[in-house]
């Protein structure tokens, strides 16, 4: 078995790369967006190398395997049975929301969100014509957990259309577990509100924990639901474009191609397709090995946190590689931190005002450990001199 190094620091910086290349000076250390700093799987490269290659990048029709290759993956490690004419591809998680939105909403509808959650949930709505209507989820122990009382509220209501599922959750870091996800489709189904499920994170799954799809749990699940996931946050893929849309009914599939088509974003990339194929088929070894070394990055961060900043408690983490760390104690409002921390400590982390609620702070630790504890030393410089 191969041992990937995944501490080998890869220099990003002039190579065109968002986080790394949007800081105004080289002495910024970004934890912000959610990308990682690792290499790919050797598979993925390979089978990038080889298109290149051939040398011509005419437009690209996505063959059979692309799809044999998807429904095989998530029948293998989530259980999760669909056939291949369910799958509409896309260029991202974020077009296939809109596009989804587009497709099932008219202006004025409501969607439902769960904050803290993905700030792109809210653009996505507002671009639409639809209106933000907000189901926080339970912060308690540091553990989030959702609000039924509260959802049945929200979605009782006529004008309230979709909810934004996100499964793993961006930031608040849990992982679903079946009777949570099938209580909020009873609730949904309740008041004719459909699911509509981001599992971009759902191989990124911590010991002790296990990723259930929402449309694998039930036939009124995949009845009440449409899902959009991607390999770009598992494998490192983001900039390759290419993400997919699972959806059972055929009239609904018709809306949301439809959607595709008006917004422009029907044509992907032949690497993005390579790479998907190479990454679901090649890949398991290196995201299983990944994955341990995100896990063991976020233990030495709660230690770290515990031993040097006990005042900030970090909210339990399931899956995904972004840290939620609770910074209301220090009297400081979330986007005042994030400046303050970027302007004396060169340090670049997302205030938890983007993502609906302030007093928080996000850290994205999918980097070397060295890294990561460069950017904690830097943070635990700028607490002590507060």
């Amino acid at each position: 078995m191969k041992k990937y190094d995944f501490d080998r620091i890869i220099p990003r910086r002039n190579t065109g790369s968002y986080k790394w290349d949007s800081a105004e000076s080289d002495d910024v250390l970004p934890m912000w967006v959610a990308d990682m700093d690792f290499r790919t799987a050797d598979c993925i490269i390979e089978a990038l190398r080889r298109r290149v290659d051939h040398g011509i990048f005419g437009y690209t029709r996505v063959p059979d395997k692309y799809y044999e290759t998807v429904v095989e993956w998530f029948g293998r490690r989530h259980g999760w049975q669909f056939t291949k004419d369910m799958i509409i591809y896309t260029s991202g998680v974020v077009p296939a929301l809109s596009a989804i939105i587009k497709a099932m909403t008219s202006p004025g509808d409501k969607v439902i969100v769960q904050t803290p959650v993905y700030n792109c949930f809210f653009s996505s709505i507002r671009n639409n014509g639809c209106e933000i209507v907000d189901n926080p989820l339970r912060y308690e122990n540091c553990r989030y957990s959702i609000d039924y009382e509260d959802l049945e509220r929200k979605a009782s209501d006529p004008k309230a259309k979709l909810l934004l599922l996100c499964n793993p959750h961006n930031p608040a870091g849990r992982v679903w577990t079946a009777e949570e996800l099938e209580k909020l489709n009873t609730i949904c189904l309740r008041n004719n509100v459909m699911v509509v499920a981001d599992e971009i994170h759902c191989e990124l799954v911590f010991p002790g924990h296990r990723f259930t799809p929402f449309a694998s749990i039930s036939d009124e699940t995949l009845r009440n639901s449409i899902t959009c996931n991607s390999p770009s946050k598992a494998f490192n893929t983001a900039g390759l474009q290419i993400a997919n849309i699972i959806a059972q009914s055929p009239e609904v599939r018709a809306a949301i191609d439809r959607a595709i088509n008006i917004n422009e974003v029907c044509d992907v990339n032949p690497f993005g397709v390579e790479a998907l194929i190479a990454a679901y088929t090649e890949g398991e070894e290196w995201l299983s090995q990944l994955v341990d070394y995100l896990y063991h990055n976020y233990l030495t961060l709660r230690e770290y946190f515990a031993k040097y900043l006990p005042w900030l408690p970090v909210t339990e983490m399931e899956g995904t590689y972004l840290v939620w760390v609770d910074c209301r104690s220090l009297g400081i409002d979330s986007d005042t931190l994030e400046h303050r921390l970027l302007d004396t400590e060169r340090l670049w982390l997302n205030s938890g005002t983007m993502y609906g609620k302030d007093g928080f702070m996000r850290i994205n630790i999918a980097c070397p450990k060295s890294v990561m504890l460069d950017g904690l030393n830097r943070l635990c410089h700028f607490l002590n001199n507060l």
